[in-house]
């Protein structure tokens, strides 16, 4: 039968078109890893006399750093600009910015001079800059000359940068006006510094007689790709702080660095003072550091990436400032020694070499924290991939491995047409001692490491497979293993198979040697207990290896069907899900070895894919910018991100928080919170057509969502939709009962009841005597909120009522009843902090005593002076513990919270009439507060002579003897 839809219901595709398709599983969080990533040059400013501001551009927003700090990030400006910044100044306590191309803003100016270069081949001017010298301004040309020009005489003073191997153009210029620097012992003044945007040098002058070049500080800044231009380098802008030795240099490679000049001994050239950077180039790979074997709370807090300008970056979501690159050893030493970098003023040598002492670009990345040692995974810092030359499958190979190691290398690398994989520390943030090779020479691939952290795999381009150890560097296995005459009976083999049960081999075992992939490895993964490796290849083939014995036990074939091109693996789920080249993602169960899922991304390429932490998620980001959510229980497309720009990685955090995404257009990493954390997210079905534009995250996360707001916002009901047809039907029948949201529906508003409700007798009277009654003639309406009103103070009343009392009523009224307070005091201890934190705000104070009998809905036999002012128990119950000297820390945490949220109304407890007229009563609040703070005194002088005294022993024992 054929459900009819509900007459003159919306369509609901078209009117979610109208308003817009607004994402629910994930809200826009913050972008990490932009420090300066566009044209515009960064402006400084003094802060007092003690230390200077930065400011740089990051799109449509400022960030601005403090040098005294350690150029630590200190605000970022909110809103954002309307369009992209062009310009910046700081003034006073200003910073001014420009955005927009300016078309409306031009204004009429009068020409009053003209400078005309020395000759017509000096090309435009690419710099400008005045010189402490009143009158003489600099000018940069673009064929490379800079020339000292006096304007009041016109006449050129001094011509620099003229020589042929010091031609490309100056972009920046700036003067040193600490009065040092120049000379032979640097004492004189006239130091000027020059950068372009073609080299990452800056070269430093002095301008005493005819000028000359002191030196060049080489390798300032990443230099400009000589490839495709998607590498950002060069120098920025160069700007002397006033009256300080110190140079700020920003350079086109999203960087920021400080340099100091030494005045004992001298040196013409600067070091290293500060940097704040990032990546250079767009993201290629992106993994969130997993937890290690102890549970750090650093899990899901900590981001690698990976990008084409041959860096690995470790970003923290916690705090900017902990933010740093895996280093690769001495780049600029060993430029040195090679002859790339020379240090001199006549040197010919250029930066654009540096690149090629870096590993090539990153392609794969692995990572298991459950053998890292941390900052001790060493204990001496030896050379980094000393095995490079060494053929790491022979016995020779172990050599540089100490033997009193707490850890060793915990992430592994495969790189751009190299056929070596390197390790990493993540501990000590440096490149490790290994260098793996492939056995069959090809290029790597694919690599992975067990989740016991002992054992790297690294897969080639030629098919095949190798397992190394990360403590020694040696070759354990290869992917299929070697023919041998004891695995040649293929009975043998597949008795040695046997499971774990003793009852049944795992799977038919091909024969030794065989299954080596006929292609590229795009993918390995190993599961949870070392039992079973999983492999897939361009071959379109996806095969099953015996982790130990390194033979194929099963595989299935895509092919010629389709080529697999990425793999992933959940452990929790046992299931792998893989890419494919048809612009499909399947899923396998390794258990069944059967396919379970096919999820379609329309026509467009798989970038990226991963799943979500609970595996019940797979997230793919596709070459068509958008970013898709599938359901694996329904298979269903459940959520989808149309961004800017494709997604050309991604990484689900495994806490749950967090959704990292990289883009072609961006070298800054993206980061979505998840909603579903902290509020009800439907999760019906959605289509291609339903798509819209969302905003992406900003560096300062002003379009992210409020995760309390979020909490609290009512999601209305969301019809689910399958295959298009909505779940909301109209009844068939009038008089036939069915399972339709129109059942039940009121036929007219409901009536009042003519009499009070059965429950009201739980507001029984508190001597038990009778039920109590409404006094006034009120109708059934107002009687109903009159009841309403009054159930929240039920919890007070001794009768009826203590039936649906919380125990933390019910103890506290039986410990002011006989003075223990003891399982009172238990019961709060095993509470929650949450918990705890609502039953305090929760205490009934003495205005419901008033609230009852100024009420018209009592009678009169209704004694208002039985009711408890929680508050007053409660402090007497802090002030019995602690004169038993128990849980001072404890007592004080729940003191805090009492003050801040009854502190406004003790005054009033004491002056409104509250007080009770029994003679058995409580003591007043302020009374009882009076006598917690005494006891507070007490105990608080008690144990600070503890503690000295304490102190005083560590002291003595901790002194040396004479």
């Amino acid at each position: 039968m054929i459900k009819r839809r509900r007459t003159g219901a919306k369509d609901i595709s078209s009117s979610r078109r109208e308003a817009g398709y607004q994402v629910r599983l994930f809200a826009p969080f913050r972008t990490v890893g932009l420090v300066s990533p566009t044209s515009v040059p960064f402006t400084s400013i003094p802060l007092g006399k003690t230390t200077f501001q930065v400011t740089t551009s990051v799109g449509r927003c400022l960030q601005t750093y403090d040098l005294k700090r350690g150029l630590q990030l200190v605000f970022l400006t909110r809103p954002e600009t309307p369009s992209e910044i062009t310009a910046t100044l700081a003034w006073k306590d200003c910073v001014l910015a420009a955005w927009g191309d300016g078309a409306d803003g031009a204004s009429a100016v009068k020409l009053v001079y003209t400078i005309l270069p020395p000759s017509s081949e000096y090309g435009a001017v690419t710099a400008l800059q005045p010189t402490p010298a009143l009158a003489v301004v600099a000018i940069a040309f673009a064929s490379g000359p800079v020339v000292l020009h006096n304007v009041r005489t016109d006449k050129s003073i001094l011509q620099l940068n003229s020589a042929p191997l010091q031609s490309q153009p100056v972009s920046s210029i700036s003067f040193r006006t600490d009065g040092l620097g120049a000379g032979e012992e640097g004492r004189l003044p006239g130091v000027m510094a020059t950068g372009g945007a073609h080299s990452g040098d800056v070269s430093l002058w002095d301008l005493n007689e005819a000028g000359r070049l002191m030196g060049i500080l080489r390798g300032a800044h990443y230099p400009k790709s000589s490839a495709s231009g998607a590498v950002g380098g060069g120098v920025n802008k160069v700007e002397f702080l006033a009256g300080q030795p110190v140079m700020v240099t920003c350079g086109l490679d999203n960087s920021l660095k400080t340099w100091i000049f030494d005045e004992t001994p001298f040196s013409p050239v600067p070091r290293p003072l500060h940097a704040r950077s990032g990546h250079a180039a767009p993201l290629t790979k992106i993994t969130f550091i997993p937890s290690d074997a102890d549970g750090a709370e650093g899990g899901g807090k900590w981001l690698l990436t990976a990008a084409r300008d041959r860096s690995l970056w470790a970003w923290s979501l916690r705090r900017d400032a902990q933010s740093t690159e895996l280093s690769q050893g001495n780049i600029h030493k060993r430029a040195k020694k090679v002859g790339i970098l020379s240090g001199g003023a006549t040197g010919s040598g250029s930066s654009g070499g540096l690149e090629r002492l870096k590993a090539s670009e990153i392609t794969c990345v692995a990572i298991s924290l459950n053998r890292d040692g941390g900052m001790g995974a060493t204990p001496n810092a030896g050379p980094v991939w000393s095995n490079a030359r060494v053929d790491s499958r022979k016995k020779g190979a172990s050599a540089a491995a100490p033997n009193d190691m707490t850890g060793w290398e915990s992430v592994v690398t495969g790189h751009r047409g190299d056929r070596i994989a390197r390790t990493w520390f993540w501990g000590r943030k440096k490149a490790g001692r290994w260098a793996f090779e492939t056995g069959d020479r090809g290029v790597v691939t694919s690599v992975a490491i067990t989740a016991c952290g002992t054992f790297a795999l690294v897969g080639s381009s030629l098919g095949g497979i190798d397992m190394f150890n990360l403590q020694s560097g040696r070759h354990r296995q290869r992917y299929p293993a070697k023919s041998r005459r004891r695995q040649g009976n293929p009975e043998a083999l597949q008795r040695s198979l046997i499971g774990d049960n003793g009852t049944e081999p795992l799977e038919r075992a091909f024969g030794s040697g065989e299954g080596k992939h006929q292609g590229a490895v795009t993918g390995i993964v190993v599961d949870g207990v070392n039992r079973m490796i999983i492999s897939c290849g361009i071959d379109g083939k996806l095969k099953f290896w015996s982790f130990t014995k390194g033979v194929l036990l099963r595989e299935l074939d895509q092919f010629p069907l389709t080529s697999i091109t990425a793999l992933r693996y959940h452990l929790s789920n046992d299931l792998v899900a893989f890419s494919c080249e048809d612009q499909c993602i399947r899923l396998v169960d390794i258990e069944t070895k059967k396919l379970v899922r096919e999820l379609r991304a329309s026509k467009a390429t798989v970038n990226d894919f991963c799943f979500s932490n609970d595996g019940r998620w797979i997230i793919a980001g596709t070459a068509d910018s958008i970013i898709r959510v599938w359901d694996l229980p329904t298979g269903h497309l459940i959520d989808a991100l149309r961004v800017q720009s494709p997604c050309t990685a991604l990484a689900f955090s495994n806490t749950g928080d967090f959704l990292a995404t990289a883009h072609a257009d961006s070298v800054g990493v993206n980061i979505w919170s998840n909603r579903t954390l902290f509020t009800h997210v439907p999760t019906r079905p959605v289509t291609e057509s339903e798509l819209a534009r969302v905003q992406q995250p900003t560096a300062f996360g002003e379009s992210g969502a409020n995760s309390i707001e979020a909490a609290y916002e009512e999601v209305g009901d969301e019809d689910v939709v399958v295959d298009g047809t909505s779940s909301v039907v109209e009844r068939l029948d009038e008089q036939l009962t069915s399972l339709s949201l129109q059942r039940n529906k009121p036929k007219e508003p409901p009536k009042a009841p003519e009499k009070a409700p059965f429950f009201l007798a739980s507001l029984s009277s508190l001597d038990g005597s009778k039920p109590r009654r409404l006094a006034s003639d009120k109708t059934g309406e107002d009687q109903l909120s009159a009841v309403a009103e009054l159930s929240r103070i039920t919890k007070l009343s001794k009768g009826g009522g203590s039936g649906s009392e919380r125990p933390f009523t019910v103890l506290l009224r039986e410990g002011a009843r006989s003075g223990n307070f003891d399982p009172f005091i238990s019961h709060l201890k095993g509470l929650s902090p949450a918990a705890a934190d609502l039953e305090i705000r929760s205490l009934a104070t003495a205005s419901a005593s008033l609230l009852l009998r100024s009420s018209s809905v009592v009678d009169d036999n209704y004694n208002d002076q039985q009711v408890l002012d929680e508050r007053i128990p409660f402090v007497s119950a802090l002030t019995s513990r602690l004169r038993q000297k128990q849980d001072y820390e404890l007592v004080q945490a729940w003191m805090t919270v009492f003050l801040r949220v009854h502190g406004g109304e003790m005054l009033v407890s004491s002056s409104s009439g509250a007080t009770p007229t029994d003679s058995a009563a409580p003591p007043s609040l302020l009374e009882a507060l009076t006598e917690w703070r005494k006891e507070q005194q007490h105990e608080a002088k008690r144990i600070s002579a503890l503690t000295g005294y304490c102190a005083g022993v560590i002291g003595f024992l901790r002194t040396a003897k004479s």
